[in-house]
């Protein structure tokens, strides 16, 4: 896991987190921390997130610990975090390269990419396939999904494949939650992701944004008459 604290604006939006490191020590104190929990999340799962367990294999004292993560919804929150950080700073490259590289295939390098990062980041898939989310984790992946599904629309306008609109901003909202759903279940089948499922998802997907990506043709052929 990439340090999960570099970025203090970062850590300063985490609500969990009690307040921000500012010191060298303190911040690769609460790196350490983060590590050693992804680690137990891992191999046994979140009910073991407890932060007695995570100071003592984090080699830091419980107080320490407190003054960050108070408790196991807040080291919950914290991963969380960072793994939404991951994927957004991903979607953020996958714009630029859309605008440099004209994709043929927007779908399939979207869903591609992500389906990479999914397979490598096993934290990320045991808190999701846990039980432990708390609201606040579910109302941050919320916010996450937009986010995320902005990047779709950047994308689309990118490859001149849409127009920026309202609507826009919707049909790449229901594309992201689709997209999640069916990922989330390929990868319950699989650890290395459905292949089967996940390519139906590309096939659905191609068939939602081409509707857009039609229309908004046809609209701008009509304008040119």
């Amino acid at each position: 896991m990439a340090d999960p604290i570099a970025d203090t604006d970062w850590a300063a939006g985490v609500a969990s987190l009690r307040r921000t490191p500012q010191q060298a020590r303190s911040r690769a104190r609460l790196a350490r921390v983060l590590e050693t929990a992804e680690r137990v999340l891992v191999e046994e799962g979140v009910e073991a997130l407890t932060t007695t367990r995570i100071a003592a294999e984090a080699r830091v004292s419980v107080g320490s610990l407190y003054q960050y993560l108070p408790d196991r919804g807040a080291i919950i929150e914290a991963l969380a975090a960072g793994y939404f950080a991951k994927l957004e700073a991903a979607m953020d490259d996958l714009v630029g390269a859309a605008a440099a590289d004209r994709w043929p295939d927007p779908v399939g390098v979207l869903m591609d990419s992500f389906a990479a990062i999914y397979r490598t980041e096993h934290g990320f898939r045991a808190l999701w396939f846990g039980s432990g989310l708390t609201e606040q984790t579910r109302a941050a992946d919320r916010e996450h999904k937009r986010r995320m599904a902005d990047g779709i629309r950047r994308i689309l306008l990118a490859l001149d494949l849409a127009e920026d609109d309202e609507a826009l901003a919707r049909t790449c909202h229901a594309a992201m939650l689709a997209a999640d759903a069916l990922a989330q279940e390929a990868f319950r089948r699989d650890r290395a992701g459905d292949a089967a499922l996940l390519e139906e998802a590309k096939v659905m997907l191609r068939g939602y944004l081409g509707d857009v990506a039609a229309r908004y043709r046809g609209g701008a052929a009509q304008g040119d008459r």
